[in-house]
C-alpha cells in the first residue's frame, strides 16, 4: 500500500517568537551529524513501500547550506519515487535563491511551501520575523520563473493589537502573489516560547473569531476553496501530502520531534537533538485498538469539511459510524450535517469544532 513520507529538520537561522516546534538556531556541524542520524533512521525503519507524497519541514530546512541540502535530498532516493504525486519542501523567503530553487527542481521538488506569516511591519516585529513585501514580491517570481507552479504561502493571524484592516491588507498582498494554496493559522500562545515566557494574553475570542470568518468569506469570494478548518486551495491544489493526516492514512515520520502511523502504531520521535544524535530516535509509541483507530478517523476527519464518508466509514470498520459515535443527536441540533452520503461539521459551527469532538469522542 501507498505510504508518505514527512522529514523534520530542526534547524533555523533565527527563533521565532511563536514557534513551538522542535528547533534549534543552525549549526553546521551539528547539521552534518544531524543528516547522517537521518539516513540511518531511515534505512532502519523504511520497508519498501511505494511513496506517494514526500515532505520536509521543520524548522526550516532551506536554513541549511546547499551541500547539506543536496545530501537531504538524495537521501529521499532511498525511497520507492515510482508513483510519487507531491514533494513539498518549506523555505524561509530569505533562504530563496537561484541555486536553490534548481538544486530543488533538480531532486523533482513540486510544492513550495512559504512562511509569510504577515506583511504588516509591527506584527513582523511581534514574531521576529525578517521580510518585506517587495522582497517576497520577487522572490515569488523568481520561483514561478523557475518552473515552480503549486506554492503554498502561510498567514498568522489574531496578533495581539493587530486590528481588522491589518488583516484585511495582509489577505489583499497575499492574494496578489497568487499562490495556488493558502493556510492560516489563528496565533497560539504556547509555554515554550519567547511569547509564552513573556506571558503575552491572546486577542479576546469574539475577535479571533470575527477575523476568522472574514478569512473564510474573503477567500471563498477570490476562489479559494476551504477545504480544511485552516486551509483553502485553487480547485486541484489541495495538499496531497496533509490530506493523508486527515483522512487518517499512514505515514513515515522520520527526524527529530517527527510523528508518524505505520502498522496500526502511532509513534513520536525524541524532541532532544542530543538524543537523536547519539541514536535513540524514539520517544513514545502506541498499539492502536480499532476503537482507538476510529476515534481518531472522527477527529482528523471532521477537519475536513467535505467531512467523513458514512459508506468508507463502514468499508474500513465493518462498523456503522452512527452505531459507534452520538452522530444523530449531533444532527437534530444541527451541529452536525448530513449531505450526499458525507457526515460533516455545520460550516456555521466550524469555529466551535472542539466542542463539537468532545460531545462525539
Amino acid at each position: 500500500m501507498n505510504k508518505s513520507v514527512y522529514i523534520h529538520i530542526p534547524f533555523c537561522k533565527s527563533i521565532c517568537s511563536y514557534c513551538d516546534f522542535c528547533k534549534v538556531l543552525y549549526n553546521e556541524e551539528w547539521a552534518n551529524l544531524y543528516l547522517q542520524k537521518l539516513q540511518e533512521e531511515i534505512k532502519d525503519k523504511y520497508m519498501g513501500e511505494e511513496i506517494k507524497t514526500i515532505y520536509i519541514g521543520g524548522g526550516t530546512p532551506s536554513s541549511m547550506s546547499l551541500k547539506q541540502i543536496e545530501y537531504l535530498l538524495n537521501l529521499t532516493n532511498i525511497f520507492n519515487k515510482d508513483y510519487l504525486e507531491e514533494f513539498t519542501f518549506e523555505c524561509n523567503i530569505e533562504d530563496i535563491n537561484e541555486d536553490l530553487l534548481n538544486l530543488l527542481y533538480r531532486y523533482k521538488v513540486n510544492r513550495l511551501s512559504i512562511g509569510i506569516e504577515s506583511f504588516n511591519e509591527d506584527n513582523l516585529l511581534f514574531m521576529k520575523r525578517h521580510h518585506k513585501y517587495t522582497e517576497v514580491e520577487e522572490k515569488i517570481n523568481l520561483i514561478r520563473n523557475k518552473g515552480f507552479n503549486n506554492i503554498n504561502l502561510d498567514l498568522i493571524y489574531a496578533i495581539p493589537n493587530e486590528s481588522m484592516n491589518v488583516l484585511k491588507n495582509d489577505l489583499k498582498l497575499l492574494l496578489k502573489l497568487n499562490p495556488e494554496h493558502i493556510s492560516t493559522y489563528s496565533l497560539m500562545i504556547e509555554d515554550n516560547t519567547f511569547l509564552g515566557y513573556k506571558k503575552i494574553k491572546s486577542i479576546p475570542e469574539d475577535l479571533d473569531y470575527e477575523m476568522y470568518e472574514y478569512i473564510c468569506k474573503y477567500l471563498k469570494k477570490n476562489n479559494y476553496n476551504h477545504y480544511e478548518i485552516s486551509n483553502f486551495a485553487r480547485t486541484g491544489y489541495e495538499s496531497k501530502h496533509n490530506l493523508v493526516y486527515w483522512r487518517n492514512l499512514e505515514y513515515y515520520g522520520f527526524g527529530c520531534g517527527a510523528s508518524g502511523y505505520i502498522s496500526g502504531v502511532r509513534y513520536d520521535n525524541t524532541r532532544s537533538l542530543s538524543n537523536y544524535l547519539k541514536g535513540d530516535t524514539k520517544l513514545s509509541e502506541a498499539i492502536l485498538s480499532k476503537e482507538d483507530i476510529m476515534t481518531y478517523e472522527i477527529i482528523l476527519g471532521f477537519r475536513l469539511l467535505k467531512g467523513i464518508n458514512i459508506k468508507e466509514f463502514y468499508q474500513k470498520y465493518q462498523v456503522n459510524i452512527q452505531d459507534q459515535f452520538p452522530i444523530l443527536p449531533l444532527i437534530k441540533n444541527k451541529d452536525l450535517i448530513y449531505e450526499n452520503g458525507y457526515v460533516k461539521i455545520n460550516p456555521n459551527k466550524l469555529y466551535i469544532m472542539n466542542e463539537i469532538l468532545v460531545k462525539l469522542v
